[in-house]
């Protein structure tokens, strides 16, 4: 019987079914500052981590990335300053790998590990964050988890859940001139709704995704939260392997050669059942902007606010409404006419290189004309841009050039917008206050952030590629 990608990694991982549940096995699990309740619950429980070196914590959501010449001391915030430490002192005491404040490889959680190999295809990974989602990209399972089931996996290194659903979205073609995978995610949750993807776990197909470089994957199976869906997933094939290859954690000599061929069984097979599909085609997708507070309430940077009196569904017309009230704009005004006050790049969705080289390219075009920040999601990332020279364009169009971690994307770490303003934001989430209490956040990609910050302005970034 044909299989998907999905149904190959669940029946390698179930442990028991009982009721209609499954109990898996879990092969990583990934947490951060804000994991301590996990761990303190191990602790009351009288409990110790089943596999530790299965483990891997991180310091991201909390910690900030300016001020970090002297360390953990040098952080202001007593409370943050607190948790870094209880994080230390966690890892330390439960034997679990720890990327600290003072690690030549701290990042974000969703950066990390494709980084350092320790996410590989075929895996279950649970992570105390939803987007873990992002290492679907590697032909993964991958979702987040509450601290009750991180509790659970340490402890057991199983989780149980039910099956969920599956989702193809095959997206076919040559994305067009300045339309990047951040785009081409926006747009597939414009079309099937923040709640398309509920239920379901989503493989991304197509030409488009097999064209794509592992960067622009982990783009898109990260915001899969955004549609509703448990989680995303690539099919690995030769990109992967390439990227994989040689990375710390990764398999070595005879151990690739075996996990070449577990690893190349993976793809889904010809005919398998998909519950739901979904079509696209990359040719007909232009670079996006969020004008709401949700990723659906977007479109083209060249169309409109949307006017609630055009919208027959009485529930809908009044959500469009609430968000265009809450983002100070007007019905029917041009999406490039709204200014901005900040811009952001950066996130686990778009701090790679591969999005700070796009960025780069359309900073050198100008100088920002707003505050904006860079924030490379890890020091391996920073110090490549720093010797591609990318940190030098930045800063000499105006751009702040910032430590690693998540930065303005969670705005609980000292870094966020003040009431009214508005951000031109690489992050995935845009809901009212995301980046902070009274923010407005409109989602774009790399470059069109870096274009708002030269124009202060929403911006269609083809303009200026074009004029180059």
């Amino acid at each position: 019987m044909p299989l998907t990608l999905l149904e190959k990694i669940w029946n390698r991982h179930v442990v028991v079914e009982e009721a209609g549940e499954l109990l898996l096995h879990v092969d990583r699990a990934l947490v951060h500052e804000g994991a301590s309740h996990a761990f303190d619950k191990l602790v009351q429980e009288g409990r110790t981590i089943a596999r530790p070196r299965q483990v891997f914590a991180f310091t991201d959501h909390y910690v900030p990335t300016s001020g970090r010449e002297n360390g953990v001391a040098g952080i202001a915030n007593a409370e943050i300053r607190n948790m870094v430490i209880q994080l230390q002192a966690n890892a330390a005491k439960h034997g679990v790998t720890l990327f600290g404040i003072d690690d030549a490889r701290q990042g974000i959680l969703h950066i990390v590990p494709p980084e350092q190999g320790i996410t590989q295809p075929g895996l279950l990974i649970c992570g105390a964050d939803s987007h873990t989602a992002t290492h679907g990209a590697f032909g993964c399972l991958a979702f987040g988890i509450g601290a009750s089931d991180m509790m659970h996996v340490m402890a057991t290194q199983t989780l149980w859940q039910r099956r969920q659903q599956s989702m193809r979205v095959t997206l076919e073609g040559e994305p067009g001139f300045g339309v990047s995978p951040k785009d081409i995610i926006l747009a597939i949750i414009a079309k099937i709704g923040v709640d398309g993807g509920t239920g379901h776990i989503i493989e991304y197909a197509g030409s488009t995704f097999r064209n794509m470089s592992m960067e622009g994957r982990m783009t898109v199976c990260n915001m899969s939260i955004e549609a509703g869906a448990r989680a995303g997933m690539v099919a690995p094939d030769d990109t992967t392997y390439a990227y994989m290859q040689g990375r710390p954690y990764a398999p070595k000599g005879a151990q690739w050669d075996a996990a070449m061929a577990m690893w190349q069984a993976l793809p889904t097979d010809e005919g398998a059942h998909f519950d739901r599909e979904v079509a696209m085609q990359a040719a007909d997708i232009a670079p996006m902007v969020t004008w709401g507070t949700n990723p659906q309430q977007g479109g083209p940077v060249t169309g409109l606010v949307p006017d609630p009196r055009d919208i027959k569904d009485a529930v809908t017309a009044q959500e469009v409404a609430s968000a265009i009230d809450y983002q100070a704009l007007a019905p029917g005004m041009a999406l490039t006419d709204i200014r901005v006050d900040k811009v952001f790049i950066g996130s686990c969705t778009n701090g790679r290189i591969e999005d700070l080289r796009a960025a780069a390219a359309v900073a050198r075009l100008g100088k920002a004309v707003v505050p904006a920040w860079v924030v490379a999601g890890s020091q391996p990332v920073k110090r490549q841009a720093e010797a591609e020279g990318l940190d030098t364009i930045f800063k000499n169009a105006g751009f702040e050039w910032r430590e690693p971690g998540c930065s303005l994307c969670t705005a609980i770490n000292g870094d966020q917008l003040r009431p009214g303003e508005r951000c031109a934001s690489t992050s995935n989430r845009n809901f009212k206050g995301r980046q902070g209490t009274g923010g407005r956040t409109h989602l774009v990609s790399p470059a069109m952030a870096a274009a708002a910050a030269i124009r202060g302005r929403l911006t269609d970034v083809r303009e200026l590629l074009k004029a180059t």
